[in-house]
């Protein structure tokens, strides 16, 4: 049931008022209590703190703007619900009571039954939604504090791991090539057992890398400001790196940026994207024919996009589109070495700036990775 204050010292008036708000059929039955002064009102206030008060403009003893902010300042924080009853149609009164808390007006001797009710019975339903959309939102900002809070304890937990899991792995690839260079084998198997060893420790230590690049990457300030980059010479550093992998596989990388030559965005963090798709596009080259990459830049629905596109293994991606960008998903194991976080760090890389990644492949003809930078316009 609804408790509602009623505060006028017109006796009167609020014998009008209990009648109008007398319940009707199928209507909810409301508690009516009555104060006869502000100073009374305060006190029955803070006793019953009521679903809504009725509030009188002119009482003997105090203001009634005055008394809405001293009930306002009882109330919790956007907690009160009045509805302020005015002598005059006041349009200046009106602003003053509703800029003071007030969540509606009326004025005596404008008002009938059906519209007293709805007016009062709104004022709840709008405060009490008010109150639900401030709970709701304490909820989330306190459990998107504490998922930023855990976030930033597994960055730092996995920084901390890779960083001191670097000596131990070091000092096992000293003492794997100090074997390799010593040791002597009567049994070719025993040699071959000691290049797997190799090869395990090489992808451990890669896969420790990369964690600490995923980490450092997430960690460095986002308040980094979007600069020009001239698209050539960034592919042109970008292929400088990967040159013994172009060369030993032949790979033909074509090249066009005529319709966007600079492109908006942190320039190392760029490199980052490219560098990983043209790497992807390298690695995971189908057996039968000579790797080919397209890279090219465009506008499309005012956002710069680059593209990637290779006739690759490419993959389904009705079975693995939803775990493309997941960390530690490999999709061709079996076709070269790698740890699956490349196409993660990709895409945390263009989310960062508010862009997204589009994938189209086809298992056997190749991938096409088309990267929208910024949010759309």
């Amino acid at each position: 049931m609804k408790k509602i204050l009623l505060v006028d010292d017109n006796e009167h008036d609020r014998m009008l008022y209990k009648r109008y708000l007398k319940p009707q059929a199928e209507e909810e039955r409301l508690e009516l209590h009555e104060a006869t002064s502000g100073e009374e009102a305060i006190a029955l206030f803070q006793q019953l703190q009521p679903d809504c008060v009725l509030l009188d403009h002119n009482l003997h003893d105090t203001d009634g703007l005055a008394l809405l902010g001293q009930l306002r300042d009882l109330a919790p924080a956007n907690g009160l619900c009045a509805v302020m009853i005015t002598g005059s149609g006041s349009e200046a009164l009106a602003v003053r009571a509703l800029n003071s808390g007030a969540l509606d007006y009326l004025v005596k001797g404008h008002f009938d039954r059906e519209l007293l009710g709805k007016t009062v019975r709104h004022a709840i339903e709008k405060n009490e939604w008010r109150q639900y959309q401030a709970t709701y939102h304490h909820e989330l900002q306190a459990a998107n504090q504490q998922l930023a809070r855990t976030n930033a304890d597994l960055d730092n937990f996995v920084y901390a791991a890779s960083h001191d899991l670097r000596q131990p792995v070091n000092n096992l690839r000293g003492l794997y090539e100090e074997i390799r260079r010593t040791a002597t084998f009567a049994n070719p198997a025993d040699a071959q057992l000691l290049h797997y060893m190799g090869k395990s420790l090489h992808a451990l230590s890669t896969t420790i890398d990369d964690l600490a690049t995923v980490v450092q990457e997430h960690r460095q300030p986002t308040e980094q400001a979007p600069e020009p980059v001239a698209l050539p010479e960034l592919a042109a550093d970008v292929l400088e790196a990967l040159r013994p992998q172009v060369q030993d596989t032949q790979a033909v990388i074509e090249l066009d940026f005529g319709a966007l030559v600079e492109m908006p965005c942190v320039r190392s963090n760029l490199r980052t994207i490219l560098l990983n798709l043209v790497a992807n596009a390298i690695k995971y080259r189908h057996p039968e024919r000579v790797p080919r990459v397209g890279i090219r830049s465009y506008w499309a629905a005012s956002q710069p996009v680059l593209e990637v596109q290779d006739n690759g293994l490419g993959l389904d991606l009705d079975q693995h589109g939803a775990e493309l960008f997941q960390l530690f998903r490999r999709f061709h194991p079996t076709a070269a070495e790698g740890t699956g976080v490349g196409l993660f760090l990709v895409n945390r890389l263009v989310q960062a700036q508010g862009g997204h990644i589009e994938v189209e492949s086809e298992e056997g003809q190749g991938t096409t990775f088309r990267v929208h930078l910024g949010p759309a316009k």
